[in-house]
């Protein structure tokens, strides 16, 4: 790959920042976004690491910022870093699986400042969650949600939506409503990583996601006013690409346990691409000057078809990880795009998930053993 653009375009601050405190986590969710070979990223950032990461973004306009993981709980410090965010002046946002939190941590979170709760399930009963994520989890996760609104935070619910949950979509709304949710995301699956590993597992059918879309759309009618439900379709069903993090390089920052610095979490999948270390670099050099973040900044890399595409504005050529998955070449136009002449791989991929095909690997769950294993397969 070229090194940076020689015309760039002008650039704004990263003001969304995203923290992956650890790859550490519980849970062995079949459809992480974390790295395949996340049991190889090591040497996570200490807290004043940490802390010399948000003062440089905020310095530069970053104002929400997202802790992330893995399981951000795993570590013992995420409180200390909610409170530097809240007297810097974030607005912060805690994304969870509820392993690790306690009545206790809740409350010095609450008392430091921080603003915001996500927390996942993986299905509304104990037996399809505790299977989806490998563990026990569910009475748990139970218990987040009431000490959540117990302390007076928006009840935040997501639930990652694949083919094998999504026909379950009328108890997993009405599990959130009795929770008292204000908000549930109801988030299809897109293939990246683990999800993309599992893919024939979990791309739903055409017909299931229309009946699914039709039970939102009953409870949406009937919670107007009393509990916001965001419903995502996957991009394999669209005809045109969405904006990849809202563009390349232009709102948000993402950084690795280990440093690394990336446009969005799953980019450092993308070969010929050096992508610097907030260790080595100031969040300055690494948003305006490297060539990670440079490289699919506006629209001077595109080819054909999305160099003359009156809609290159609006998608920015679309997601350049898929690109990568499904062209394997990250510059090609996204094929969920119906112009993209690698379309006909995705049609294939949604024309098989019409049918109702055995997929010949097993589930391959977010396993530290099974990461170390793939990353053995490909290195």
């Amino acid at each position: 790959m070229s090194a940076v653009l020689t015309t760039s375009p002008k650039v704004g601050p990263p003001l969304w920042l995203l923290l992956e405190l650890t790859y550490r986590c519980p849970l062995q969710c079949v459809f992480c976004y974390n790295p395949i070979d996340f049991a190889t990223v090591e040497n996570e950032l200490t807290t004043d690491e940490w802390l010399r990461v948000l003062r440089e973004a905020r310095a530069l306009g970053s104002v929400q910022l997202g802790l992330s993981g893995g399981e951000p709980l795993m570590r013992d410090d995420v409180e200390a870093i909610a409170a530097e965010a809240h007297t810097l002046g974030y607005y912060t946002n805690l994304i969870t699986s509820g392993v690790g939190l306690t009545r206790e941590r809740l409350s010095e979170l609450k008392r430091v400042g921080l603003d915001h709760i996500q927390l996942s399930f993986q299905d509304s009963t104990r037996e399809m969650n505790d299977f989806l994520s490998h563990t026990r989890t569910f009475e748990l996760k139970k218990r987040c949600a009431e000490w959540i609104k117990s302390h007076g935070y928006p009840m935040v619910v997501n639930c990652v939506i694949h083919r094998l949950n999504i026909d379950h979509l009328d108890t997993i709304i009405d599990m959130a409503v009795r929770m008292g949710a204000d908000y549930l995301e109801l988030a299809n699956t897109q293939y990246y990583s683990w999800a993309h590993l599992n893919r024939e597992h979990l791309l739903p059918s055409r017909e299931q996601l229309q009946r699914a879309e039709q039970t939102m759309l009953r409870w949406r009618e009937r919670m107007k006013g009393k509990m916001r439900i965001l419903f995502v379709v996957p991009d394999y069903y669209e005809q045109r690409p969405k904006r990849c993090v809202n563009g390349w390089g232009t709102t948000l920052a993402t950084i690795a346990p280990d440093g690394t610095a990336l446009p969005c979490h799953t980019a450092r999948m993308l070969p010929g691409l050096s992508f610097p270390n907030v260790r080595e670099r100031s969040m300055r050099e690494i948003w305006f000057e490297s060539e990670g973040f440079n490289r699919f900044r506006g629209q001077g890399w595109m080819k054909e078809p999305c160099a003359s595409c009156e809609e290159r504005e609006k998608d920015l050529g679309g997601c350049r990880c898929q690109a990568y998955l499904l062209a394997h070449d990250p510059a090609a136009a996204d094929p969920v795009c119906s112009k993209s002449p690698h379309h006909h791989v995705v049609e294939s991929i949604v024309e098989r998930a019409q049918k109702d095909i055995v997929p010949e690997k097993p589930l391959v769950f977010r396993r530290r053993e099974n990461s170390r294993a793939l990353s053995s397969e490909t290195s």
